[in-house]
């Protein structure tokens, strides 16, 4: 049998479409307050059950569709499982203490090595997974399950598997670990900000205004209150990046090159051809 190419799982075309109808659904969902006139009295604490709710079927969607198209079986099911156990066992360790989130790193280089559509739920699974072991489960848990998401994503979209390896691949991570975290403090800052009142007429959320004007108010916000956070959590995930990076490149890669993910099974012409030409048993020569 030939020897398989170390890949990704592939996305096919279901599961691409289930991907953008989940973050087509995720950007209206952060992004709608911001729209809303000063009378709709809603807020993210009221939708976050019913994004929940849309939320989990779409998960499974995009599961089921990317085992349709053939392009994750049974050994990255059981792939997805550990490192979505390793994740939600990460986050305790550091969760609550200067924004320090351990996790993120795995899901960088998880999201590298595995491809953007492992990256998505495996991002989307070990938050959740972690939610229910830290207890916390609220109505940001859907929000934090997309924003993981997207952030493991963006991490198998990177340029070059291929050709960008060693140093300057976990220096790109690296880069990309540090925007990524601020990128996610941010969209969760989004989330909380619009719930959040009396907070003084520069840092709150005012619905009905422009939606210049309350971006001006929300960047303030973030600067004001999250900054720290998100730097911790951006600091840690280089320094694990860059520390631990290529040792865990190491191990996935060669985990996914021995699972060999979506590999047509072949025969070698010669291995055929030496059957071909056995001696049978029974022959006048076997007898001499």
């Amino acid at each position: 049998m030939s020897r398989a190419a170390n890949r990704p799982v592939r996305i096919g075309p279901r599961a691409a479409a289930a991907l953008v109808l989940v973050t087509l659904i995720g950007i209206a969902a952060f992004g709608w307050p911001l729209l809303a006139d000063a009378q709709s009295g809603l807020a993210h604490s009221q939708d976050a059950p019913w994004l929940f709710a849309a939320l989990l079927p779409l998960l499974v969607a995009v599961v089921v569709a990317t085992i349709a198209d053939n392009g994750m079986d049974s050994k990255a099911v059981a792939m997805l499982g550990v490192l979505a156990a390793v994740g939600a066992a990460l986050r305790p360790l550091g969760a609550g203490t200067a924004g320090l989130e351990p996790m993120f790193f795995l899901m960088v280089l998880s999201g590298r090595v595995l491809g953007p559509g492992f990256g998505f739920v495996l991002g989307s699974v070990t938050m959740f997974a972690s939610a229910l072991l830290t207890g916390g489960v609220g109505p940001w848990m859907p929000f934090q399950m997309l924003a993981l998401g997207w952030f493991a994503l963006g991490a198998g979209l990177l340029p070059g598997p291929e050709r960008i390896r060693g140093r300057a691949e976990l220096l790109m991570l690296a880069a990309y670990g540090f925007v990524g975290s601020f990128a996610y403090g941010t969209i969760m800052n989004l989330q909380g900000w619009v719930i959040l009142q009396g907070m003084g007429q520069g840092v709150s959320f005012h619905p009905g205004d422009p939606v210049s004007a309350n971006l001006a108010r929300f960047v303030a916000y973030c600067l004001a209150t999250s900054l720290g956070w998100d730097l911790g959590r951006a600091a840690l995930t280089v320094v694990l990046t860059l520390t631990l990076g290529a040792t865990l490149l190491k191990a996935l890669r060669r985990a996914t090159r021995k699972a060999a993910f979506d590999a047509p099974v072949s025969f070698d012409s010669g291995v055929r051809g030496g059957l071909d030409h056995a001696p049978e048993r029974g022959t006048d020569g076997d007898r001499g």
